[in-house]
């Protein structure tokens, strides 16, 4: 039972960073993936915690296109939760820091990113700024019914994928 508990609790509470890496967005590859470069050496990361649209789904290019906006060119700072399987670092980004822009937050807020449920813990205000987006019918959310990326990526197999098939 104490086991269950301590199991239930560690999925509300915060995830620690792994490490803080800074340095300049050089690149911003779709809504939920750029590149970060600090002295030189070059980061993949990717945006932990959301799901955006794939670039040939509809809203794909509207997500790196804002992305890009929030993100490309600027100082950023990074706080890694861990590596996927692909070796690309998960974490929250800031962009325009030291004062920036969480922008994770900023792509489920504008409603061009979905929460990824799978890993994300629960009582994350990233769930509120979905809700709210879905309520106000921002980006994605003017559909009737917006396919989820990982239901368009099994829909879609022969496409390269950059990501499971299914939520992290």
């Amino acid at each position: 039972m104490l086991r269950l508990l301590v199991s239930l609790l560690s999925l509300t509470l915060p995830v620690a960073a792994l490490a803080e890496l800074s340095g300049r967005v050089v690149a911003v590859h779709d809504g939920d993936t750029l590149t970060l470069e600090d002295h030189g050496k070059k980061l993949r990361v990717r945006l932990d915690g959301i799901d955006a649209p794939e670039l040939a789904q509809r809203y794909g290019k509207s997500s790196r296109s804002a992305l890009t906006r929030l993100c490309r060119g600027k100082a950023a700072v990074v706080s890694e939760r861990t590596k996927d399987e692909e070796g690309r670092v998960l974490g929250t980004v800031t962009c325009g820091a030291p004062d920036g822009v969480d922008a994770n937050a900023e792509q489920v807020k504008q409603g061009l990113a979905w929460v990824y449920r799978t890993y994300l813990p629960l009582g994350s205000p990233l769930y509120e700024l979905e809700a709210n987006a879905r309520l106000t019918q921002r980006g994605l959310w003017r559909d009737k019914n917006p396919v989820p990326p990982w239901e368009w990526r099994q829909q879609h197999p022969t496409r390269k994928k950059s990501r499971p098939t299914e939520p992290r």
